[in-house]
């Protein structure tokens, strides 16, 4: 009986798992054509971005033309800021400040990088749960929880209009559950009207794109012994600042969904150990051997605080 009652609970743990597997690929596979849709269909959405330090009213226009995505957003309260997308450039005005063009594929600005992340890539680190469905602007709404396996990270909570599967509302939501952001749809239009109008930016004499130069291939003395799974190191730098006589070393780490640095530099005495929380950015900071460790970035105070006290540094 024994065997039998083993083989038994064997079949019906694995009938859950391939389940839970199933649901998993079955919402990832929803988040990834969100991101396709953002960056195909014709559309406007007039949205806010609101946070702890208040609201920003904003309008989104995209079109797909020629094989590429022409893209405006504008702000649409205080001084005029408008940021244009034109195929792999994205050009920023802004009164006072001379216009510039990047390098880019779609603009962030304002507009939550959730949308357009790989979800495959997140699905070896992030659950993907499905939990119901809701409207937003009269639209009918499926709602998907992103959650990092490990609890070291924020979470989302994604509304996906049912018929489009553009985003219509997402949340950033701490571990205890409270929302840091919210980015919220508050009009809705698609339509291929909207390509005829964007068509007209293909006529935009846009500012030349700012040369970056090449990055430096620097070497440092210090390590970083531990990072969340997932987090890769993609970008490392050493900077002098008017104000400092001593370099800086950074470190740009990233997941594909969230972004932090690790900075060190040299001091003369060791200072208090301090952490500050602005909405989704945590600052903390502590000495160690003559040396601040700055962790910056997208991620739960405790998180910064263990990846802080991970970074090996020498005298």
């Amino acid at each position: 009986m024994k065997p039998f009652r083993f083989a038994l609970c064997l079949l019906f743990g694995s009938l859950i798992y391939s389940n839970l597997a199933s649901a998993q690929a079955t919402t990832e596979a929803k988040l990834q054509q969100m991101g396709i849709a953002s960056q195909t269909l014709n559309y406007e959405l007039a949205f806010i971005n609101a946070n702890k330090t208040g609201i920003e009213s904003l309008r989104y226009r995209h079109a797909h033309l020629s094989g590429k995505s022409l893209a405006q957003l504008l702000q649409m309260d205080g001084p005029r800021r408008e940021v244009l997308l034109r195929g792999n450039e994205i050009s920023y005005f802004e009164g006072g400040l001379e216009p510039f063009t990047i390098s880019g594929d779609h603009i962030v600005d304002s507009f939550p990088a959730v949308v357009f992340a790989d979800f495959k890539l997140l699905s070896q680190y992030y659950n993907f749960i499905p939990v119901g469905r809701m409207r937003v602007v009269d639209r009918p709404c499926e709602v998907v929880r992103i959650v990092a396996r490990d609890g070291s990270r924020y979470s989302y909570v994604v509304w996906l209009d049912e018929e489009t599967r553009l985003p219509l509302r997402i949340d950033l939501m701490d571990r205890e559950g409270d929302t840091l952001e919210q980015f919220r749809v508050i009009s809705f239009s698609i339509s291929p009207d909207i390509q005829t109008e964007m068509a007209k930016l293909t006529e935009v004499v846009l500012p030349p794109v700012l040369i970056t130069p090449p990055a430096e291939k620097v070497s440092f003395q210090w390590q970083v012994k531990w990072v969340p799974p997932g987090f890769k190191e993609i970008s490392r730098s050493r900077r002098n600042l008017p104000t400092l006589s001593e370099s800086i070393e950074s470190r740009l780490f990233s997941d594909g969904l969230f972004s932090f640095s690790i900075n060190v530099s040299q001091i003369g005495s060791a200072t208090a150990e301090q952490m500050i929380r602005q909405g989704r950015r945590t600052i903390h900071t502590e000495t160690r051997n003559n040396k601040e460790i700055m962790v910056v970035g997208e991620l739960p105070p405790s998180t910064a605080k263990r990846i802080a006290a991970d970074v090996a540094v020498n005298n």
